[in-house]
């Protein structure tokens, strides 16, 4: 028994050793102490923290599991997770149990919330934030993007870029144009001479605004003098002869010259409605135009911003008011900087958000209108083919689809567990829904065995997107920036078993229906007739399906039809236990803990959305979808009827995976941020 106890403690020696060398080499990789993004840690994610070191077997011939906590640096983190489980420890000849929890910090309470509903199941992974960051916690990068351009910054390195290049070609020239035709017309008009002047100045300016800033000042008749320094040199001179204790002290000395008359208002002059009459409504249409076509290629923003402080303040104001500088001269203490831009473009404004939005889905949100009034005003197809309005009908389902996210992790943040799984479960595939029950409802009134079929096309693209495609997509680019990549073994088992259990449910039907259903075509033909043998070639057939009318009817009726009924109760009953598992019998494999450090700091978090306001967005999306849905099934015949198009991969490609578009960009960006327990 000594010689046995003996061996075990030199193994256990050994493990302690072989284990204290990898957690240095682990603490020592340059990954592992790289500070993470806000949405969570770059290093190791659920099981980073509870490393998992699997040792050789032991005298009783069973893998012992070590699971220990490894250092952080306390500048890092912002998810702090292991498994949602028990771990084992080794310490010499017994085995004690250590809970391994998932720790989030988060900015403020609703995040927290929101980022614990990310690791639970039935509720949708969303990445945006749903409260207001502070400004002052933001990096330079992301202050660069919000700026309003109202701050003179002194440009670093050189002015003439390929973006700015690039605003003179497609921005700068028409509006210098512009400007100049409009100084000719207030010139001519004698008594707008001083806006004459300024859209003179403005010509210049528009056309390369980099290394330049417009100013707000006083007039330069309404400034205050200095005295000049040589004034005061021959006051002294002539006090030479006196003593220094007589002498006047060198105090810097303001002359104020006679005031001239005040001038009339700015509102009360003839020559500002002059101005408003003929110059200002030609610039805000021009203005517009630019602003517009900047804001839809998102790089070029701040050509957006620049346009809408020219009509919002710069061009309301009196034009002795508004000065033109470069950015080396130094400003005087009156004067209020209106407008610098020293670059057209900014690559990094596909992080920009509007309201909590990303930039892209509030650009495409015109999109629904547009789908919306061609789809209903032109039945006829007068002024739109049915391609056309089918192609603008699926492109408005993606961005409802982001509002309609937005608006169940709006809720969800700011509500308990109850509320936010009834919202997911209500809301969550509300897209999917939406085509489905529309489709079926419009073949089933025209009697249409397409629609029907392209339906469950797009239900098997849509499982094999969720089970195949997006994880499989999201690995790949996470590995492409992280080497390792961990996720919750546990919480995926059990999405996994449920996700088997919906699969079998809605193929069963199906595949018994095959199985003993007669297989009846349509419309074959033959290719050809073989001369020497005098027997016809290989049939051609289109529209064939499985019957399963006349003589398998009482099959149908007494076998297919109950496993429909029975599989259309299981499968939500099977999501609500899923729910019930998840939340309260089970809930510590999903055990999250919200860290008070920097929680605590932000209390008083501002929602980009209240609660009454998401409800309202989501029952407006939700009918804006089905409309578009709607649209969608009436315009799809047309695109079916075209050569070399099926009816499946129209279902399984672009029907399927349209509504997961916001789906498949959170999963991204959560891989690659090394969050792939969130995919």
């Amino acid at each position: 028994m000594s010689i046995e106890s003996e061996h075990l403690s030199a193994d256990n020696e050994t493990r302690r050793r072989r284990f204290a060398a990898d957690r240095s080499d682990e603490t020592a990789d340059p990954q592992w102490n790289q500070q993470s993004p806000r949405g969570g840690p770059r290093g190791l994610e659920c099981d980073g923290v509870c490393g998992a070191h699997l040792h050789q077997e032991g005298l009783d011939g069973h893998s012992s599991l070590l699971c220990t906590s490894l250092p952080l640096s306390p500048s890092a983190p912002k998810y702090l997770c292991t498994q949602g489980s028990h771990s084992l420890h080794a310490l010499d000849d017994e085995w004690v149990e250590v809970p391994c929890k998932t720790t989030i910090s988060a900015e403020n309470e609703v995040e927290a919330q929101k980022l614990a509903n990310n690791y639970k199941f039935g509720f949708r992974k969303w990445k945006s934030h749903v409260t207001e960051r502070p400004f002052e916690e933001r990096s330079e990068v992301v202050k660069e993007l919000y700026s309003e351009l109202n701050v003179i910054k002194p440009h670093t390195g050189s002015l003439i870029s390929c973006g700015n290049v690039f605003y003179v070609i497609l921005f700068g020239w028409w509006l210098a144009l512009v400007y100049i035709l409009l100084s000719l017309v207030m010139f001519t008009t004698l008594i707008g001479i001083p806006y004459g002047k300024l859209c003179w100045n403005l010509s210049g300016y528009f056309l390369w605004p980099f290394g330049k800033s417009i100013t707000k000042g006083v007039a330069s008749d309404r400034r205050p003098k200095r005295k000049d320094a040589h004034t005061f040199t021959e006051d002294v001179e002539d006090n030479r002869g006196a003593s220094t204790f007589l002498l006047p002290t060198p105090v810097e000395e303001i002359v104020e010259e006679p005031q001239p008359p005040l001038k009339t208002s700015h509102w009360k002059r003839v020559s500002t409605y002059v101005w408003l009459l003929l110059g200002y409504p030609v610039l805000v249409i021009f203005h517009s135009l630019g602003c517009l076509l900047s804001w839809l290629l998102v790089v070029t923003i701040p050509v957006a911003k620049m346009n809408a402080r020219a009509v919002g303040s710069i061009l309301l104001l009196p034009p002795e008011e508004v000065h033109i500088s470069p950015v080396t001269e130094p400003q005087s203490g009156e004067d209020t900087a209106l407008l610098c831009c020293n670059h057209a473009i900014n690559g990094y404004y596909y992080k920009y958000t509007v309201d909590g939005i990303n930039v892209f889905a509030v650009n495409l949100l015109p999109l629904v209108i547009i789908a919306l009034v061609i789809g209903y005003v032109d039945k006829d197809n007068k002024f739109a083919s049915s391609e056309v309005k089918f192609a603008t009908a699926i492109g408005s389902i993606i961005p409802l689809s982001y509002y309609i996210g937005m608006g169940i992790a709006s809720i969800s943040a700011q509500s308990n567990f109850a509320v936010g799984a009834v919202v997911n479960a209500t809301f969550g595939s509300i897209a999917e829904m939406t085509f489905y029950i529309t489709a079926l409802i419009r073949g089933h009134s025209q009697g249409n065995q397409c629609l029907q079929e392209i339906v469950k096309a797009a239900l098997t693209g849509t499982l094999l997107g969720c089970i195949l495609f997006i994880p499989g997509i999201c690995m790949v680019i996470g590995g492409l920036r992280h080497r390792e990549q961990r996720f919750n073994s546990r919480s995926a088992g059990v999405s996994s078993s449920l996700l088997f259990i919906s699969i079998g449910g809605v193929f069963a039907p199906t595949m018994f229906s095959k199985a003993y259903g007669n297989l009846i075509c349509e419309g074959c033909s033959s290719t050809g007739t073989n001369a020497s043998t005098n027997t016809s070639g290989p049939y051609v057939c289109h529209n064939c399906h499985y019957d399963l009318g006349e003589k398998n009817s009482t099959m149908f009726h007494d076998h297919i039809e109950p496993l429909v009924y029975s599989v259309s109760a299981l499968l939500p009953a099977a999501y609500i236990i899923g729910l019930i598992f998840t939340l309260k019998t089970h809930s510590h494999i999903y055990d999250i803990q919200v860290g008070d450090s920097n929680a605590s700091g932000h209390l008083g978090a501002v929602v980009h959305w209240s609660r009454w306001r998401a409800l309202f967005i989501l029952i407006v999306a939700t009918v804006l979808m089905s409309a578009c849905a709607d649209l969608t099934t009436e315009h799809i015949q047309p695109i079916l009827s075209q050569p070399g198009i099926s009816q499946y991969f129209i279902g399984v490609t672009v029907l399927a995976m349209v509504p997961e578009i916001p789906e498949i960009v959170n999963g991204i960006q959560f891989a690659l941020q090394n969050n792939i327990s969130l995919r």
